[in-house]
């Protein structure tokens, strides 16, 4: 397919657990609107952390346990995770370590014309795949839709999108 929209770490820890985010929750049924719209092949990323993940970098950093596998704080939210599997392109979950997964040109299609991202964190996780995305496919129209995401804050959420326009991601309100 040469569309595909990537729903970036709608996870439990991220919307009502550990780093939980009231604007992240409003932003779900937007999420499954999209999921449920789109003409395309459809991914999820899951931020994937060990049990040592406070001895990591990002641990250091962000000293917030949080996405360790096994964990109910790891799983997709439940009303994101069924629009997903109900999807009839739905090519599956990719776990990923950091913000940004690297093995984007291993996943997608060298045909991928457009990207769509939706998730959170903007200005963290989004914005790392966006960019990374970007790289891996620089003839590709990557967009982002604002409503459909949250960042760590409401300020935060609206400098990734500035950012994000100015990486050339079309920020669609």
């Amino acid at each position: 397919m040469d569309k595909a929209l990537i729903v970036i770490d709608m996870q439990v820890d991220f919307l009502t657990g550990s780093l939980a985010n009231k604007e992240g929750v409003e932003a779900i049924p937007n999420v499954i609107k999209e999921i449920e719209s789109f003409d395309g092949d459809v991914y999820a990323t899951l931020d994937t952390h060990s049990e040592n993940y406070l001895e990591s970098n990002e641990g250091h950093y962000l000293p917030v346990v949080h996405c360790v596998k096994g964990t109910p704080g790891h799983q997709e939210e439940k009303a994101v995770d069924a629009a997903l599997k109900a999807h009839p392109n739905f090519k599956g979950y990719i776990e990923k370590p950091t913000f940004g997964y690297l093995g984007w040109k291993e996943v997608l299609t060298a045909s991928t014309k457009e990207i769509e991202l939706i998730g959170v964190c903007t200005d963290i996780c989004v914005l790392s795949n966006a960019a990374i995305l970007k790289a891996a496919f620089p003839n590709a129209k990557i967009s982002c839709k604002a409503s459909c995401c949250a960042g760590v804050t409401p300020e935060l959420h609206e400098s990734a999108l500035k950012v994000l326009s100015s990486i050339q991601v079309e920020v669609v309100k």
